[in-house]
Protein backbone atom coordinates (compact mmCIF):
# COMPACT_ATOMS: atom_id res chain seq x y z
CA UNK A 1 0.00 0.00 0.00
CA UNK A 2 1.57 3.14 -1.17
CA UNK A 3 -0.02 6.51 1.19
CA UNK A 4 -1.24 9.07 -0.19
CA UNK A 5 -3.06 6.33 -2.18
CA UNK A 6 -6.97 7.52 -4.18
CA UNK A 7 -7.40 3.61 -4.15
CA UNK A 8 -8.36 4.49 -0.44
CA UNK A 9 -10.58 7.60 -0.83
CA UNK A 10 -13.37 5.94 1.01
CA UNK A 11 -11.01 4.75 3.88
CA UNK A 12 -11.41 8.35 6.31
CA UNK A 13 -15.23 8.35 6.04
CA UNK A 14 -16.45 4.72 5.72
CA UNK A 15 -13.83 4.17 8.95
CA UNK A 16 -15.51 7.69 10.91
CA UNK A 17 -19.02 6.11 9.99
CA UNK A 18 -18.46 2.71 11.51
CA UNK A 19 -17.11 4.63 14.75
CA UNK A 20 -20.23 6.77 14.95
CA UNK A 21 -22.65 4.14 14.25
CA UNK A 22 -21.08 0.96 16.53
CA UNK A 23 -18.49 2.33 18.41
CA UNK A 24 -15.16 0.77 19.17
CA UNK A 25 -15.17 -2.59 17.31
CA UNK A 26 -16.56 -5.54 18.88
CA UNK A 27 -14.74 -8.99 17.36
CA UNK A 28 -13.62 -11.83 19.38
CA UNK A 29 -10.51 -10.68 19.12
CA UNK A 30 -9.18 -7.89 21.48
CA UNK A 31 -9.24 -4.25 20.74
CA UNK A 32 -5.23 -3.38 19.30
CA UNK A 33 -4.86 -0.74 22.01
CA UNK A 34 -5.24 -3.71 24.43
CA UNK A 35 -2.33 -5.85 22.55
CA UNK A 36 -0.28 -2.35 22.53
CA UNK A 37 -1.16 -2.11 26.86
CA UNK A 38 0.17 -5.58 27.10
CA UNK A 39 2.93 -4.81 24.46
CA UNK A 40 3.87 -1.60 27.20
CA UNK A 41 3.51 -3.68 30.46
CA UNK A 42 6.23 -6.26 28.65
CA UNK A 43 8.44 -3.66 28.50
CA UNK A 44 8.58 -1.79 31.68
CA UNK A 45 10.45 -4.19 33.94
CA UNK A 46 13.27 -4.95 31.18
CA UNK A 47 13.35 -0.54 30.79
CA UNK A 48 13.63 -0.61 34.90
CA UNK A 49 16.41 -3.06 34.97
CA UNK A 50 17.90 -1.21 32.19
CA UNK A 51 17.87 1.97 34.45
CA UNK A 52 14.42 3.03 34.20
CA UNK A 53 15.54 6.58 33.36
CA UNK A 54 14.61 8.50 30.12
CA UNK A 55 17.20 6.70 27.84
CA UNK A 56 14.97 3.08 28.43
CA UNK A 57 11.77 4.75 28.50
CA UNK A 58 12.53 6.50 25.02
CA UNK A 59 14.32 3.02 23.89
CA UNK A 60 10.83 1.28 24.64
CA UNK A 61 9.04 3.87 22.63
CA UNK A 62 11.15 3.18 20.04
CA UNK A 63 10.98 -0.43 20.24
CA UNK A 64 7.03 -0.26 20.43
CA UNK A 65 6.55 2.43 17.43
CA UNK A 66 8.49 0.34 15.44
CA UNK A 67 7.01 -2.69 15.73
CA UNK A 68 3.44 -1.41 15.93
CA UNK A 69 4.46 -0.01 11.73
CA UNK A 70 5.90 -2.78 10.62
CA UNK A 71 3.30 -5.15 11.87
CA UNK A 72 -0.02 -2.64 10.74
CA UNK A 73 2.42 -2.08 7.54
CA UNK A 74 2.47 -5.80 6.91
CA UNK A 75 -1.49 -6.55 7.51
CA UNK A 76 -2.34 -3.75 5.22
CA UNK A 77 -0.11 -4.78 2.67
CA UNK A 78 -1.69 -8.43 2.12
CA UNK A 79 -2.95 -8.70 -1.61
CA UNK A 80 -6.23 -7.82 -2.40
CA UNK A 81 -9.58 -7.51 -0.37
CA UNK A 82 -8.03 -8.75 2.96
CA UNK A 83 -5.21 -6.04 2.90
CA UNK A 84 -8.41 -3.39 2.80
CA UNK A 85 -10.26 -4.94 5.35
CA UNK A 86 -7.54 -4.58 7.36
CA UNK A 87 -7.23 -1.11 6.21
CA UNK A 88 -10.45 -0.34 7.18
CA UNK A 89 -10.63 -2.10 10.74
CA UNK A 90 -7.16 -0.43 11.86
CA UNK A 91 -8.38 2.74 10.48
CA UNK A 92 -12.12 2.30 12.34
CA UNK A 93 -10.15 0.85 15.48
CA UNK A 94 -8.01 3.80 15.94
CA UNK A 95 -10.91 6.50 16.19
CA UNK A 96 -13.02 7.31 19.25
CA UNK A 97 -15.56 9.60 18.76
CA UNK A 98 -18.90 7.22 18.88
CA UNK A 99 -17.12 5.93 21.75
CA UNK A 100 -16.32 9.02 23.52
CA UNK A 101 -19.60 10.67 23.19
CA UNK A 102 -21.24 7.29 24.54
CA UNK A 103 -19.04 7.56 27.53
CA UNK A 104 -20.37 10.90 27.66
CA UNK A 105 -23.74 10.47 27.46
CA UNK A 106 -23.91 7.29 29.73
CA UNK A 107 -21.99 8.83 32.46
CA UNK A 108 -24.18 11.77 32.72
CA UNK A 109 -27.50 9.70 32.79
CA UNK A 110 -25.66 8.29 36.11
CA UNK A 111 -25.06 11.74 37.54
CA UNK A 112 -28.99 12.15 36.94
CA UNK A 113 -29.91 9.47 38.81
CA UNK A 114 -28.79 11.53 42.21
CA UNK A 115 -26.36 8.87 43.53
CA UNK A 116 -23.29 10.49 44.60
CA UNK A 117 -21.37 7.25 44.71
CA UNK A 118 -22.59 6.12 41.42
CA UNK A 119 -21.72 9.07 40.03
CA UNK A 120 -17.89 9.14 41.15
CA UNK A 121 -17.89 5.47 40.03
CA UNK A 122 -18.96 6.26 36.83
CA UNK A 123 -16.72 9.21 36.20
CA UNK A 124 -13.52 7.47 37.40
CA UNK A 125 -13.87 4.85 34.42
CA UNK A 126 -12.79 7.55 32.03
CA UNK A 127 -10.85 9.91 33.79
CA UNK A 128 -7.57 9.35 36.08
CA UNK A 129 -8.34 12.21 38.46
CA UNK A 130 -9.13 11.15 42.18
CA UNK A 131 -13.05 11.24 41.91
CA UNK A 132 -13.70 9.66 45.64
CA UNK A 133 -13.59 13.31 46.84
CA UNK A 134 -16.01 15.30 44.71
CA UNK A 135 -19.16 16.24 44.99
CA UNK A 136 -21.68 16.60 42.09
CA UNK A 137 -20.55 20.24 40.74
CA UNK A 138 -16.91 19.11 40.74
CA UNK A 139 -18.08 16.05 39.16
CA UNK A 140 -19.92 17.35 36.04
CA UNK A 141 -16.93 20.31 35.47
CA UNK A 142 -14.33 16.79 35.27
CA UNK A 143 -16.84 15.35 32.93
CA UNK A 144 -16.63 18.26 30.99
CA UNK A 145 -12.62 18.59 30.94
CA UNK A 146 -12.43 15.11 29.73
CA UNK A 147 -15.00 15.21 26.95
CA UNK A 148 -13.38 18.59 25.66
CA UNK A 149 -9.95 17.55 25.88
CA UNK A 150 -10.29 14.23 24.32
CA UNK A 151 -11.64 16.31 21.47
CA UNK A 152 -8.02 16.27 20.14
CA UNK A 153 -6.86 12.96 21.95
CA UNK A 154 -9.72 11.00 20.35
CA UNK A 155 -10.40 12.57 16.94
CA UNK A 156 -8.86 15.09 15.21
CA UNK A 157 -5.41 13.52 16.10
CA UNK A 158 -6.09 10.29 14.99
CA UNK A 159 -7.64 11.58 11.95
CA UNK A 160 -4.73 14.04 11.29
CA UNK A 161 -2.30 11.37 11.61
CA UNK A 162 -4.57 8.69 9.04
CA UNK A 163 -4.75 11.88 6.66
CA UNK A 164 -0.80 11.88 7.06
CA UNK A 165 0.29 8.81 7.24
CA UNK A 166 -2.60 6.13 6.38
CA UNK A 167 -2.90 3.09 9.36
CA UNK A 168 0.28 3.33 9.56
CA UNK A 169 0.69 6.94 10.69
CA UNK A 170 -2.35 6.31 12.55
CA UNK A 171 -1.26 4.08 14.78
CA UNK A 172 2.39 5.14 15.17
CA UNK A 173 0.72 7.71 16.71
CA UNK A 174 -1.68 5.66 18.94
CA UNK A 175 1.26 3.92 20.06
CA UNK A 176 2.96 6.71 21.52
CA UNK A 177 -0.46 8.38 22.93
CA UNK A 178 -0.89 4.84 25.02
CA UNK A 179 2.97 5.66 26.28
CA UNK A 180 1.41 8.59 27.18
CA UNK A 181 -1.90 7.50 28.94
CA UNK A 182 0.39 4.53 30.74
CA UNK A 183 3.31 5.92 31.76
CA UNK A 184 2.93 9.55 31.98
CA UNK A 185 2.75 10.94 34.82
CA UNK A 186 4.68 13.34 36.98
CA UNK A 187 4.82 11.21 39.98
CA UNK A 188 7.85 9.40 41.46
CA UNK A 189 7.27 5.85 39.83
CA UNK A 190 7.09 7.59 36.06
CA UNK A 191 8.50 10.90 36.08
CA UNK A 192 12.08 9.27 34.20
CA UNK A 193 10.70 6.66 32.48
CA UNK A 194 7.51 8.10 30.65
CA UNK A 195 9.07 11.45 29.95
CA UNK A 196 9.87 10.46 26.61
CA UNK A 197 6.16 8.94 25.62
CA UNK A 198 5.11 11.97 27.03
CA UNK A 199 7.19 14.28 25.08
CA UNK A 200 6.72 12.45 22.00
CA UNK A 201 2.79 12.72 22.10
CA UNK A 202 3.10 16.12 23.20
CA UNK A 203 4.88 16.90 19.66
CA UNK A 204 2.55 14.64 17.41
CA UNK A 205 -0.64 16.65 18.65
CA UNK A 206 0.84 19.63 18.94
CA UNK A 207 -0.89 20.36 15.59
CA UNK A 208 -4.17 18.75 16.32
CA UNK A 209 -4.82 20.22 19.44
CA UNK A 210 -4.40 23.89 17.69
CA UNK A 211 -6.67 22.23 14.60
CA UNK A 212 -9.57 21.68 16.90
CA UNK A 213 -9.66 25.47 18.10
CA UNK A 214 -9.91 26.46 14.68
CA UNK A 215 -12.50 23.62 14.17
CA UNK A 216 -14.44 25.26 17.58
CA UNK A 217 -14.40 28.76 16.15
CA UNK A 218 -15.91 27.47 12.67
CA UNK A 219 -18.77 25.09 14.26
CA UNK A 220 -19.80 28.41 16.47
CA UNK A 221 -19.81 30.42 12.94
CA UNK A 222 -22.29 27.93 11.34
CA UNK A 223 -24.00 26.85 14.68
CA UNK A 224 -23.94 29.98 16.89
CA UNK A 225 -23.12 27.88 19.76
CA UNK A 226 -22.22 30.23 22.27
CA UNK A 227 -25.35 32.55 21.18
CA UNK A 228 -27.42 30.02 22.09
CA UNK A 229 -25.59 28.88 25.56
CA UNK A 230 -24.36 32.62 27.07
CA UNK A 231 -20.73 32.21 25.85
CA UNK A 232 -18.80 33.64 23.94
CA UNK A 233 -15.87 33.94 22.00
CA UNK A 234 -13.37 35.75 23.44
CA UNK A 235 -10.68 35.55 20.30
CA UNK A 236 -7.33 33.38 19.19
CA UNK A 237 -4.94 35.36 21.11
CA UNK A 238 -6.82 34.83 25.01
CA UNK A 239 -7.38 31.09 24.22
CA UNK A 240 -3.96 30.81 23.22
CA UNK A 241 -3.20 32.59 26.79
CA UNK A 242 -4.87 30.32 28.96
CA UNK A 243 -3.73 27.28 27.02
CA UNK A 244 -0.85 27.64 27.54
CA UNK A 245 -1.24 27.81 31.34
CA UNK A 246 -1.41 24.44 31.45
CA UNK A 247 1.50 22.01 32.53
CA UNK A 248 0.39 20.12 28.90
CA UNK A 249 0.94 22.12 25.84
CA UNK A 250 -2.20 20.88 24.12
CA UNK A 251 -4.56 19.42 26.49
CA UNK A 252 -5.85 23.20 27.17
CA UNK A 253 -6.60 24.30 24.10
CA UNK A 254 -9.52 22.88 23.16
CA UNK A 255 -10.70 22.54 26.70
CA UNK A 256 -10.27 26.89 26.92
CA UNK A 257 -12.21 26.96 23.50
CA UNK A 258 -15.28 24.94 24.12
CA UNK A 259 -15.41 26.67 27.87
CA UNK A 260 -15.62 30.07 26.60
CA UNK A 261 -18.12 29.16 23.50
CA UNK A 262 -20.47 26.96 26.29
CA UNK A 263 -19.64 29.64 29.33
CA UNK A 264 -18.59 27.52 31.86
CA UNK A 265 -15.30 27.23 33.54
CA UNK A 266 -12.48 24.34 32.96
CA UNK A 267 -9.22 23.17 34.93
CA UNK A 268 -8.40 24.10 37.89
CA UNK A 269 -6.96 22.50 41.71
CA UNK A 270 -7.76 18.55 40.74
CA UNK A 271 -6.21 15.59 42.69
CA UNK A 272 -4.38 12.85 40.93
CA UNK A 273 -3.00 9.70 42.84
CA UNK A 274 -3.51 11.35 46.40
CA UNK A 275 -1.66 14.45 44.76
CA UNK A 276 -3.13 17.48 44.73
CA UNK A 277 -2.06 19.49 41.30
CA UNK A 278 -2.81 23.10 41.07
CA UNK A 279 -4.43 23.50 37.21
CA UNK A 280 -5.05 27.06 36.03
CA UNK A 281 -8.44 28.13 35.36
CA UNK A 282 -9.74 28.11 31.77
CA UNK A 283 -12.95 29.91 30.62
CA UNK A 284 -14.40 32.81 31.72
CA UNK A 285 -13.91 34.11 35.61
CA UNK A 286 -15.90 32.80 38.28
CA UNK A 287 -18.60 35.78 37.89
CA UNK A 288 -19.55 35.25 34.38
CA UNK A 289 -19.28 31.38 34.15
CA UNK A 290 -22.39 29.27 34.22
CA UNK A 291 -22.45 25.89 36.28
CA UNK A 292 -22.06 22.81 34.38
CA UNK A 293 -25.70 21.60 34.70
CA UNK A 294 -27.17 18.46 32.35
CA UNK A 295 -28.26 20.76 29.57
CA UNK A 296 -24.58 22.17 29.43
CA UNK A 297 -22.95 19.50 29.08
CA UNK A 298 -25.63 17.71 26.61
CA UNK A 299 -24.88 20.93 24.70
CA UNK A 300 -21.43 20.00 24.83
CA UNK A 301 -22.03 16.75 23.68
CA UNK A 302 -23.77 18.01 20.67
CA UNK A 303 -20.45 20.43 20.14
CA UNK A 304 -17.92 17.66 20.01
CA UNK A 305 -19.89 15.70 17.26
CA UNK A 306 -20.32 19.01 14.99
CA UNK A 307 -16.83 19.77 15.69
CA UNK A 308 -15.69 16.52 15.04
CA UNK A 309 -17.49 16.08 11.53
CA UNK A 310 -16.90 19.58 10.49
CA UNK A 311 -13.06 18.86 11.07
CA UNK A 312 -13.22 15.52 9.20
CA UNK A 313 -14.38 17.10 6.66
CA UNK A 314 -11.84 19.83 6.39
CA UNK A 315 -9.12 17.16 6.79
CA UNK A 316 -10.65 15.23 4.04
CA UNK A 317 -11.25 17.54 1.79
CA UNK A 318 -7.43 18.79 1.99
CA UNK A 319 -5.95 15.18 1.97
CA UNK A 320 -8.16 14.37 -1.08
CA UNK A 321 -7.02 17.33 -3.17
CA UNK A 322 -3.28 16.73 -2.08
CA UNK A 323 -3.56 13.28 -3.04
CA UNK A 324 -4.88 13.94 -6.42
CA UNK A 325 -2.37 17.08 -6.59
CA UNK A 326 0.07 14.49 -5.50
CA UNK A 327 -0.47 11.97 -8.27
CA UNK A 328 -0.91 14.18 -11.05
CA UNK A 329 2.97 14.88 -10.56
CA UNK A 330 3.98 11.51 -10.51
CA UNK A 331 1.66 9.86 -12.89
CA UNK A 332 1.33 12.71 -16.01
CA UNK A 333 5.10 13.07 -16.85
CA UNK A 334 5.44 9.33 -17.32
CA UNK A 335 2.03 9.77 -19.55
CA UNK A 336 3.32 12.51 -21.79
CA UNK A 337 6.38 10.63 -22.04
CA UNK A 338 4.83 7.84 -23.55
CA UNK A 339 3.06 9.63 -25.55
CA UNK A 340 5.97 11.60 -27.10
CA UNK A 341 7.23 8.01 -27.52
CA UNK A 342 4.41 7.17 -29.77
Amino acid sequence: MIWPSLEYWWLIPAALALDLAYGDPKLPWRHPVCWIGALIDQLEPVARRCGGGRPAGALSVAVAVGLVGYVVFALISLPGLIGMLFALYLSWAGLALGGLLRAGERTLGVFEKGSLPAAREALSMLVSRDTTVQDFPMLRKSLADTLSENLTDAVIAPLFWLAVGGPVGLWCYKTVSTFDSMWGYTTERWRRLGWAGARLDDVLAYVPARLSVIFLRLTDLVFRVAARHGGRWPGFRTVAAQARGMASPNAGWPMTAAAWLLGGRMGGPTVYFGELVDKPWVGPGAAEAHPWDAARLRALCRLIRRTSLLGVGVIYVVWLSGTILWWARVLLPSQLTYIQSL
